[in-house]
């Protein structure tokens, strides 16, 4: 049964707040018929304002406390300064000394391509580096966080050559090999440090003192005699392999750098040195004479240009039309070649066109791989400049 309890009701009535209360000054209140002019003013744009904004504070010297702080937070104010300052000051810097018994923790910066800038993932990467870094640092670890760019390959190479031929005109083989180089680093030295300030601004501790270029002599020595040993160990051996060459900047380049182009129909298509569009997509069919005059074969393809290539005709093993002609010599119409039919499970579809396949080992990954299988030569018909050369007849 509830009861009242005098102790407990004479402290709740010391301390329970008045029912109403005391008046207050009232301000009055924005009706809707003031309008937008009384209204608080937009702030203005903070990219606007960060790029109009100078950093007192001499670079790596310590931030002045001397003027009053702001009511608002302006990050390009309170920021600026701060990281210069940690870095002049060697926070970041690792011990080389042979004394110093710390544990050692160490990372290497993935290296961005120095074409570039610093996208949303970096960040993320950059950011997860850095809290592991300044977490080992405040458990006593010697830490190094070491800082670089990558020279990106045919990305920078392509870069070069356009700024070279819109200011002067020459071609880089005109510039011999030492020459473009430094014409690479020039451009580096000019162009490629805005990825260094997009890390300082993100506040990443590395140590600067040690940063590096994947084109610098170290690492080009490096490079040098990894080459060296893996070929001493017949690790690295030349041999007779597919490349993509480009012709406009006569040099092969990786698989990553190739954009393939998947077309179900017949296409016309823009290419670099042709004025006039080129057709692709299209089957083409043309036959092979047998060597002893017996018949033809016909084959179904959709580069003919690489015919003046081809070394063997693939036919499926299984396939019952062409049973008869399984190591026949076949004549080419264009080349003193004679070529064989070989059968290929691997290569040949029957379904597809004629079930006959020509096989050009040098210019097709999948004839390249056929060849390898078949022990076919390897017959390069096309030049730097993408011409056909002597081999094509």
């Amino acid at each position: 049964v509830p009861r009242s309890n005098p102790t407990l009701a004479a402290w709740d009535s010391r301390r329970r707040p008045p029912l109403r209360p005391p008046l207050r000054p009232t301000l009055p209140l924005r009706s809707r018929a003031m309008g937008k002019k009384d209204a608080k003013p937009a702030d203005e744009d903070p990219s606007a304002l960060a790029d109009a904004y100078v950093n007192p504070t001499p670079k790596g010297a310590l931030k002045s406390f001397a003027e009053p702080i702001a009511q608002a937070y302006h990050p390009h104010e309170v920021e600026a300064a701060w990281n210069d300052w940690w870095e002049a000051s060697g926070y970041y810097e690792a011990s080389s000394d042979p004394a110093d018994d710390r544990p050692k923790f160490s990372i290497c910066l993935p290296p961005p391509n120095v074409t570039g800038s610093l996208h949303l993932g970096h960040a993320l990467t950059a950011a997860v580096q850095d809290m592991l870094i300044r977490w080992h640092r405040m458990r006593g670890y010697n830490c190094l966080w070491i800082p670089g760019v990558d020279h990106a390959g045919i990305a920078t190479q392509t870069v070069v050559e356009k700024k070279l031929k819109k200011e002067e005109g020459p071609p880089r083989h005109d510039y011999g090999r030492e020459k473009f180089v430094e014409r690479v680093y020039e451009w580096k030295e000019q162009y490629g440090d805005r990825i260094t300030m997009q890390l300082r601004r993100l506040g990443c501790s590395l140590d600067w003192s040690r940063e590096v270029f994947t084109m610098d002599a170290p690492r080009a020595k490096s490079v040098n005699e990894a080459f060296v040993r893996f070929h001493e160990l017949g690790l690295l051996y030349r041999g007779v392999r597919l490349t993509n060459w480009c012709t406009q900047l006569k040099s092969a380049i990786s698989d990553i750098e190739v954009d393939y182009l998947e077309l179900d129909k017949r296409s016309r298509i823009s290419v670099p040195g042709y004025e006039k569009t080129i057709p692709f997509g299209v089957i083409w069919s043309f036959a092979y004479q047998f060597a002893d005059g017996s018949g033809e074969i016909v084959v179904a393809t959709t580069r003919p240009e690489t015919m003046l290539g081809d070394t063997a005709v693939a036919v499926h093993p299984e396939d019952p039309r062409y049973r008869h002609c399984h190591g026949k010599m076949l004549k080419h119409p264009f080349v003193d070649r004679l070529i064989p039919v070989i059968t290929d499970a691997e290569l040949v579809q029957m379904e597809f066109g004629t079930g006959a396949v020509k096989v050009t080992p040098a210019h097709d990954p999948n004839d390249f791989k056929c060849g390898q299988r078949h022990g076919l030569e390897m017959i390069t018909i096309l030049d730097d400049e993408g011409s056909m050369n002597a081999d094509a007849g």
